[in-house]
């Protein structure tokens, strides 16, 4: 739901309602992961996507009937081979939907507790403000019920990086407790993903399982080298969703000019450069200098990092004088073999371009788990994501 945070931000402020349909689970080959969605508003506008296209007619007909219902479904859509063009995934999967509906006025469908005793339903406003959160570039996680007591399903809670929280997921107070400390730790760590907790919040009693939806600003790439090579992986950088920042100690060569599609250029030397940066664990740093006066004590700082990943370009040769200075600073064999040198995956690389193509394969297969090796007459998985299997999804309809 939050990748399209921006358009849904936009839709709230115009006062529209809708429903947005998100995958939840997979089980096999599946086309989109946990968090991906769809929206339909009321006029019949639809947004995002949940399958690539395999299911999309389906979702939509669903999005309709929940906002003239204004209760949530939860469905399952599977493979079949029996009819092609039947409703289903064609390459072999299994997702589960939550579709929600959302009145953008926040008017829930269930906006008097009456004597139940049971919360005030506020998913509505819960909502807007993960959607204006993740709109405005803010670091913020959502958490919503997808199996549960029916009455529960599809309730929210907006948790910030402070452990400040809006909305409630409305059961057992200790239930709203657990689930921010929970979903705080995701939200660190980037993720989204799905989560089991007690009713009760505890871990054992009957569960409740969540749905935690992450948004975080844009991972960073830092390119150390303004080179040729650099301005070609500063556009694939871009590509995919990295703010990019292109630090070189020559000024003659980190310019604008040079680079017109980096979010920023920095003329420093890049040791210097690195000490005063804040990382995370989603950051990777492509050395591309191969200039041991640059290299040996940058990467001696880097290899130190918990960053995701190191790179260093270079001839074989070159590795191999690399490694041994780095030695004689004291860079331990353990942290050697974090770094990614000569950088990038065997593709027969030549031009700036390729050589580009080459780094960011090797960053994304770094990041997913892949091998690197080809998928034709392989038996490893497409995907490597680890998800929650589908078949422990139970049904609210």
């Amino acid at each position: 739901m939050l990748d399209i945070a921006e358009e849904l931000h936009r839709w709230v402020g115009q006062g529209r309602d809708f429903a947005v349909a998100t995958v939840v689970a997979t089980n096999g080959s599946a086309p989109r992961q946990p968090g991906a969605a769809l929206a339909v508003d009321t006029d019949g506008t639809a947004i995002g996507s949940v399958s690539g296209g395999c299911v999309e007619g389906a979702v939509y007909e669903l999005c309709q009937e929940a906002l003239e219902t204004g209760k949530p479904v939860l469905e399952r859509f599977g493979y079949s081979d029996e009819d092609a063009f039947a409703v289903g995934l064609t390459c072999g999967g299994i997702i589960d939907i939550l579709i929600t509906p959302v009145r953008a006025s926040g008017r829930g469908p269930a906006a008097d507790s009456g004597s139940t005793g049971t919360p005030v339903d506020s998913t509505a406003e819960t909502l807007a403000a993960a959607l204006a959160a993740a709109a405005q570039g803010e670091a913020a996680a959502v958490a919503r019920i997808i199996e549960g007591p029916a009455e529960l399903v599809g309730r929210a809670l907006l948790v910030r990086p402070d452990g400040s929280h809006t909305g409630t997921l409305g059961g057992h107070p200790a239930l709203d407790r657990t689930a921010v400390e929970e979903t705080r730790a995701l939200l660190d760590a980037g993720r989204t993903t799905t989560l089991e907790i007690g009713a009760e919040g505890s871990q054992c009693g009957r569960p409740v399982v969540l749905l935690v939806e992450s948004s975080v600003p844009a991972p960073r790439m830092i390119v150390f080298g303004a080179i040729d090579f650099a301005s070609a992986l500063v556009r694939v950088g871009k590509f995919l969703g990295y703010r990019v920042t292109v630090c070189d100690a020559r000024p003659v060569f980190a310019t604008r000019t040079r680079f017109p599609d980096a979010d920023e250029i920095v003329v420093d030397w890049p040791h210097r450069y690195l000490d005063s940066q804040e990382l995370d664990g989603r950051t990777v740093l492509c050395v591309l200098t191969h200039d041991a006066k640059f290299d040996v004590p940058l990467l001696e700082r880097a290899l130190k990092l918990p960053v995701a990943y190191v790179g260093a370009m270079g001839s074989r040769r070159t590795h191999l004088d690399r490694q041994q200075r780095l030695r004689e600073v004291g860079v331990t064999e353990l942290e050697l073999n974090r770094l990614r040198s000569p950088i990038g995956l065997d593709l027969g690389a030549r031009t700036p371009e390729e050589t580009a193509l080459s780094i960011a394969a090797e960053i994304v297969a770094n990041r997913r788990g892949g091998t690197g090796t080809p998928l034709t007459g392989a038996h490893t998985p497409i995907h490597h994501d680890v998800t929650r299997p589908v078949g422990q999804i139970g049904s609210v309809a």
